[in-house]
């Protein structure tokens, strides 16, 4: 993730490229590139100072379009509907925030998510709006996220992700595999699948690895470890699936569960469950545990 450009009260704007068109002014173009939202609306958050330039300044209705303008704006989604789960603060101090996010519950805004999420969450609690997470896990995945807490420091916790300097452990709970030998690394390129959200496995050198073992062995389903090597969008879940055995509870794989709302009482049964690694800053070592059970199926 990329350092924010703008303000610490902005860093929660979503970022838009103007793209080439025939319009006169920014505002004509985000009507058009967001024909869902009235004019109306667009008019409204302007005024509110909801759209920004990249000095993080209002854009006016009346401010000339430009093609690649950098356009900063705040989603909004009215009447949003709760998601009745509590997230944990596990550890916080000046540069880092460690929190442990319930199944269902997304890390940043999205779709129909803007104020429920982790991070909208966190700033109210702390209180502080220059809070940005260092990574992401699926919104029907559990467990540990870091945030930084302190721009200063940001980009030295940021690096840790790219240059594999982090471990992670997951657990998962899925069918038993006594056909399979573990533990066993799987390796597989990732590519975007249908519909849109999902992923699948695809021909030609592998981008994923994960480390899987078997830490309990109990009937029909068993508990797996996963260590993920690398970290794309639904890796694990893609994998486990790949095996045979998808994870339990899992509404994108193997199939797609059609109309299917959420159901708080049936999680996906998969948890970030460790985090270790060096401190760049106390050059400590640091290591952090979900307080989150997956309970058997």
């Amino acid at each position: 993730m990329s350092e924010s450009v703008f303000p610490p009260a902005q860093n929660q704007a979503s970022t838009l490229y103007l793209p080439a068109g025939p319009w006169t002014t920014v505002l004509e173009c985000l009507c058009a590139h967001f024909s869902a939202i009235s004019r109306e609306c667009w008019l409204d958050r302007m005024a509110r100072g909801r759209v920004l330039d990249v000095e993080g300044q209002p854009i006016t209705p009346q401010q000339p379009y430009r093609e690649g303008l950098c356009v900063y704006y705040f989603r909004e989604v009215p009447n949003e509907t709760p998601i009745p789960v509590l997230e944990t603060i596990l550890y916080a101090d000046e540069h880092l925030v460690v929190a442990d996010k319930p199944h269902f519950l997304p890390v940043t805004p999205a779709g129909e998510y803007v104020e429920q999420t982790l991070l909208r969450r966190l700033i109210r609690r702390l209180d502080n709006p220059d809070l940005v997470p260092l990574h992401r896990i699926d919104r029907h995945t559990a467990g540990l996220v870091l945030f930084s807490a302190n721009k200063d420091s940001r980009s030295a916790y940021q690096s840790l992700f790219p240059t594999r300097q982090i471990d992670k452990r997951y657990e998962a709970i899925a069918r038993a595999l006594p056909e399979v030998e573990f533990p066993r690394v799987h390796k597989s390129r990732l590519v975007a699948g249908e519909p849109f959200f999902r992923m699948e496995e695809g021909a030609g050198v592998s981008n994923t690895e994960t480390r899987i073992e078997v830490s309990e062995r109990n009937g029909e389903f068993w508990r797996y470890a996963l260590y993920p090597v690398t970290g794309k969008k639904h890796q694990l879940r893609v994998h486990m699936a790949a095996l045979g055995a998808a994870i339990c509870n899992d509404p994108f794989y193997p199939d797609v569960l059609q109309n299917v709302e959420d159901d708080y009482s049936h999680p996906l049964k998969l948890l970030a469950q460790g985090l270790r690694f060096v401190d760049p800053l106390s050059k400590q070592v640091r290591q952090f545990e979900s307080e989150i059970i997956l309970a058997g199926e």
